[in-house]
């Protein structure tokens, strides 16, 4: 394609503070609006197993600041920025209302766009994510830093897939996983860090704010998930007023991925009893 053509098909919207975040959209023109949100260091591309079963809306996936094609400025960053960055790529597409789908650290931008921003979100689809930052998991991000500024990006990866894709995968998908997850990895090192300090510095009040959350809300969990577990998801269903949770059984971390079928039917099942109103 012509230059012309590619950049309409991979628009950017420049954030109120000046950071150029991209998005792109796929589906139904005149469908319901969907934005999805992915996790740690992925972008719209984190997707790809949606694309097909989500055609009949029209789907709007953006790329966090410091990932994909979006800026990636030195941090720290802020999740409460970030999402920010979400609801201004909505501001930008035209869009009033959508759903909002969020995977691990999009989940968490998800409920901060229920939370802050409850007039944008018909309904929040919160996988594989968490609302407290519980002490464990404060010192898995700070043990992660401290790996990648020592050495790289690279062996972060290999040494982190565990929590990706769980124990039990894990042995059944090493040897493809050993050669690939330092490329699924595309942030660069002050990007990435950037995300998990945000991460690592996320308001609590947050939390307490989900009981005013009015949109009905999918909570989805993999069984297998050691990242976040099922507890995570359990406390996030006990907060929301209009809540479901889903346990997907055998699933890890990154389940919108392995276990895509599942995922996408679920979730296409909730939103369809949730038409935008």
């Amino acid at each position: 394609r012509g230059d012309a053509e590619s950049e309409a098909l991979m628009p950017f919207v420049m954030s109120s503070d000046d950071v150029r975040i991209h998005w792109t959209e796929w589906g139904d023109p005149d469908g319901e609006p969907v934005l999805f949100i992915h996790g740690l260091g992925a972008d719209n591309l984190g997707w790809a197993r949606q694309r097909r079963a989500f055609a009949d809306y029209r789907c709007i996936a953006v790329d966090n600041r410091g990932s994909g094609r979006s800026d990636k400025p030195e941090g720290p960053y802020d999740l409460t920025r970030l999402a920010l960055d979400a609801v201004e790529v909505l501001d930008d597409a035209g869009v009033e209302r959508a759903h909002v789908i969020g995977a691990s650290m999009g989940g968490a931008l998800t409920q901060i766009v229920g939370a802050l921003h409850s007039e944008r979100a018909a309904t929040l689809t919160l996988a594989c994510t968490a609302c407290q930052l519980h002490t464990w998991r404060a010192e898995l991000f700070d043990s992660w830093i401290e790996l990648i500024e020592t050495k790289g990006m690279r062996a972060f990866a290999i040494n982190n897939l565990q929590w990706l894709v769980g124990p039990r995968s894990l042995r059944r998908l090493y040897p493809v996983a050993a050669a690939l997850g330092p490329l699924l990895l595309r942030a660069p090192v002050h990007g990435f860090l950037g995300q998990v300090e945000a991460l690592r510095n996320v308001d609590p009040s947050i939390a307490d704010q989900l009981a005013d959350v009015s949109a009905p809300a999918l909570v989805l969990t993999g069984s297998q998930d050691i990242l976040t577990p099922v507890a995570d998801a359990e406390e996030i269903a006990s907060r929301l007023p209009d809540c479901e949770l889903v346990v997907i059984r055998g699933a890890a971390h990154g389940f919108m991925v392995e276990s895509a079928g599942v995922f996408n039917e679920v979730v296409l099942d909730f939103l369809a009893r949730h038409p935008l109103r």
